[in-house]
């Protein structure tokens, strides 16, 4: 059967996680000592102990980045059982780069600590917004950003199920938005504990800086193909790769697109948590959809594997 790999994106974190799967898996604490080598601080430590430091956009990032590529290490020292296909959510689309051959793992950890740095520096603190809207559809999302924005920048940005669409941009726009949202009868609309008003115009400095960053940064053709947010396309060139890695900044994540564009009979999160299964139950009802997020989940992919080849 055919199966895909999925990888979460910030939102995913927690404090203490992959802990269980690091008394069992050796794997895992060496693959964050060899990215907290690069940061030049315990990256195992802050995300054990630290949640305050951990919910910081730039430490946020290569934890979520270093957490995806342990758990594939793990998977492939026990399987050389490898998906047809990956995508990852935001954040997530390095960690499938690094899986697919086309990135460093050394150099993404580095990669995606300045682009945490780039986002938080492009807008300050407490005039940009993210909130997520339930119960509407993308067009209905689209006509509510349009109304709230009043001059100022809000717009549609995760498009993440069916009725699930996440909005950015500069607060008092996204605070109009979602109390436009409720009026128009969405079930729900909150505000993200976010810092970062993500995947909107207001992200093009950091999308500027970025591009700067990744003139020097070595990328191959992957070797399994990687659908990107942006285009729902995969790309073989490093200047594409890089230009889509750009635009992601500032364009929304089309992750509806994405999941329908996969051929494929299963998928597999590989990373903390399970938020992205949570999605592909309202994308794709009856696809088998599995997160591997400590030992016992592993373990529970794999026999499905096994028992599907």
């Amino acid at each position: 059967m055919r199966y895909a790999f999925l990888f979460p994106g910030q939102g995913s974190q927690a404090q203490g996680m992959l802990a269980e799967f690091a008394q069992t898996y050796s794997q895992i604490k060496q693959t964050f000592a060899q990215a907290s080598d690069v940061l030049g601080y315990d990256l195992w430590q802050v995300v054990q102990d630290n949640p305050d430091k951990l919910n910081q956009t730039e430490i946020t990032q290569p934890a979520m980045l270093t957490a995806g590529v342990a758990i594939t290490r793990v998977w492939h020292s026990i399987t050389d059982s490898q998906p047809h296909v990956c995508a990852g959510h935001s954040l997530g689309e390095y960690t499938a780069l690094v899986y697919a051959g086309a990135l460093d793992f050394a150099d993404a950890v580095a990669l995606v600590a300045a682009r945490g740095r780039f986002m938080q520096n492009a807008v300050a603190a407490g005039e940009g917004a993210m909130a997520a809207i339930l119960g509407l559809d993308d067009a209905q999302v689209r006509a509510v950003c349009e109304q709230a924005a009043q001059g100022q920048i809000v717009a549609a940005v995760n498009f993440n199920a069916v009725g699930q669409v996440v909005i950015a941009g500069q607060s008092l726009a996204v605070q109009r938005a979602i109390a436009l949202a409720k009026e128009a009868g969405a079930k729900r609309a909150v505000p993200l504990a976010v810092s970062v008003p993500s995947h909107c115009a207001l992200m093009q400095p950091a999308a500027e800086q970025l591009a700067k960053y990744l003139a020097h940064v070595k990328i191959v053709p992957p070797k399994i193909p990687v659908l990107h947010n942006v285009d729902v396309q995969t790309h073989d060139t490093a200047e594409e790769i890089k230009a889509v890695l750009v635009q992601q900044l500032y364009n929304p994540v089309r992750w509806v697109d994405t999941i329908n564009a996969m051929s494929v009979d299963n998928v597999i999160e590989m990373g903390a948590g399970k938020v992205l299964i949570g999605l592909n139950k309202r994308i794709k009802k009856q696809q088998p959809a599995l997160a591997v997020f400590d030992p016992a989940s592993l373990e529970i992919a794999l026999t499905t594997q096994r028992l599907n080849q």
